[in-house]
């Protein structure tokens, strides 16, 4: 009866931190970048310029495909942006992009310390809530599924 007791403590303390863990993670975590957090009509007055705009994407190909992006899009992960410094044009201003900004809130300190222009860091799942258009990309038909059906 004792180690039943126990082991039932055990398991409620168990859940208990599994539900402490999800909420905090829901949690809207606190801006400690030196990178400016963009709202949508920020985003959008900068999207009104593409001549003068790089919007990079920090994301997995894998999180892009399913959440969608900005009409136009350089996608480089988060984790390779350092070794593609060569591949971002320093002629433009940058808007960096991740679901919530604070991966791109990280990348747009990185470019600022390395010369680029950081106009800001974007959360594509934050600005389609605050009304914005995100663009979902859909795979492409075969063109052997299409010429089955002639």
């Amino acid at each position: 009866m004792y180690i039943m007791s126990k082991l039932k403590t055990a398991v409620l303390a168990l859940a208990l931190v599994s539900s402490v863990s999800a909420w905090a993670q829901q949690q809207p975590q606190p801006w400690t970048y030196k990178t400016k957090q963009l709202e949508r009509a920020e985003v959008d007055a900068l999207l009104a310029a593409p001549e003068k705009l790089v919007v990079l994407d920090v994301r997995r190909p894998d999180e892009v495909a399913a959440k969608g992006s900005f009409p136009v899009f350089l996608n480089i992960q988060a984790k390779d942006v350092e070794n593609r410094l060569a591949y971002i044009p320093k002629d433009r201003v940058i808007v960096t992009v991740s679901n919530h900004a604070h991966r791109a809130g990280a990348i747009g300190d990185l470019l600022t310390s390395k010369g680029f222009k950081v106009a800001g860091a974007a959360g594509s799942e934050d600005y389609e809530a605050q009304g914005g258009k995100i663009v979902r990309i859909a795979a492409p038909v075969k063109a052997v599924a299409a010429a089955g059906q002639n």
